[in-house]
């Protein structure tokens, strides 16, 4: 069971069930606090801040993160977001017209969208293939995403953990396959960070990017994008600003990081969640949430006598799940139902002509917040 103190450091309603940390994550009080102190420093003097102060703070954000998920600095951009990162690399591939981007049929939609506005621009070809869905091992993912593979693939996109199905994907794999074969990969790990150990430069793929405002408890706008060595000079800026004065061999940062004048509180304050996740043993959390998420998604299971997604014994045991519904569900009125009737937050997702409830539980979730979902689940479907 995560521990009941948790709960008074985020800023949660307490009346609220909260089990969709997923969607937008939430921020502890001390990195709460982090976060306003970097605004409260950029607005006491903003040129020296912006001018002349930030670009060292960034690069020892990267450092940070670097060292937090096995990676070089230099490989790593920062970004607001994973669906801008996805934006970068795709609008920097040069495709062909009769080329052909890879990817499972359980990615993100507004990811699908970038990949097919891009594809169909360029008269290329933005193939989804079909994933075995109830509880396959790694070898039959890898294979059924394989299968997809052509001699006109040029990159393969592809989840770490799915957002509609929240499974793991086998990654490592599939990028050892695709080097060997000359094709590039970009993972998709909007919700990696934090939840489960990440190696960067040993994962082999040639584009990663991670949100760090979900699992690893940053304010929203961090997030952040790990280039092959190799890979970085094709990338193009999304806005073109001063760093476009560096030229195609300045470094990542230098060509890519400065957009504009915005506000750069968030990235900064990401030290601050790590530091906080370190200071409570997150390691241990996350497996105690993990144990609560497995009981949570197995009772939903008996009690709608479905058929399982939840992959027991796995080698990283996830902090999110989704469990099947039955096809009859009138998911608009469930969901409202379950908030305003039993005030819990928990998303519904219709998906591949099948209704999925997707729990999520960090560590302010406790005993109290699963009861509550099951009892109204009994009570209202």
């Amino acid at each position: 069971m995560p521990d009941p103190n948790l709960k008074s450091l985020f800023l949660l309603d307490p009346k609220i069930h909260f089990l969709n940390h997923g969607s937008f994550g939430a921020v502890p009080r001390p990195v709460f606090a982090a976060w306003r102190r970097w605004q409260r420093r950029l607005e006491r003097q903003p040129v020296r801040f912006l001018g002349r102060d930030l670009e060292g703070l960034l690069a020892g954000v990267r450092h940070r993160l670097a060292a937090e998920f096995g990676a070089v600095p230099e490989d790593l951009l920062l970004v607001p977001n994973v669906t801008y990162a996805v934006n970068l690399v795709a609008r920097s591939l040069a495709l062909d017209p009769g080329d052909e981007v890879l990817a499972s049929d359980q990615e993100y939609g507004a990811c699908d969208l970038v990949w097919t506005r891009v594809c169909a621009a360029q008269g290329a070809h933005y193939r989804r293939q079909s994933l075995p869905f109830l509880a396959a091992d790694d070898g039959a993912l890898a294979d059924a995403l394989w299968s997809g593979v052509t001699p006109r693939t040029r990159l393969i996109f592809l989840s770490l953990i799915t957002s509609p199905t929240a499974i793991r994907l086998p990654v490592e794999d599939i990028c050892r396959r695709a080097r060997a074969s000359g094709i590039a990969v970009l993972v998709d790990g909007a919700h990696a960070p934090g939840q489960i150990p990440l190696h960067l430069d040993a994962l082999g793929a040639d584009y990663f990017t991670g949100n760090l405002h979900k699992w690893a408890l940053t304010p929203r706008g961090a997030a952040f994008l790990h280039v092959r060595r190799d890979r970085q000079e094709a990338l193009q800026p999304l806005v073109v600003s001063w760093g476009d004065e560096n030229g195609t061999s300045a470094s990542l940062a230098a060509r890519l990081q400065w957009t504009g004048t915005d506000d750069p509180s968030a990235l900064l304050a990401v030290p601050a969640a790590l530091e906080f996740a370190s200071d409570h043993d997150w390691a241990t959390v996350r497996r105690q949430c993990s144990r609560l998420l497995a009981e949570v998604l197995e009772e939903i299971d008996r009690f709608t006598g479905l058929p399982t997604l939840h992959r027991s014994g796995a080698e990283f045991p996830l902090q999110m799940g989704s469990a099947l519904l039955p096809p009859a569900t009138d998911t608009a009125l469930l969901k409202r139902r379950l908030y305003d009737e039993h005030r819990v937050e928990v998303p519904i997702i219709e998906w591949s002509n099948r209704i999925l409830l997707r729990v999520s539980v960090q560590g302010y979730n406790d005993g109290g917040d699963a009861l509550a979902l099951l009892a109204s689940l009994r009570a209202l479907l």
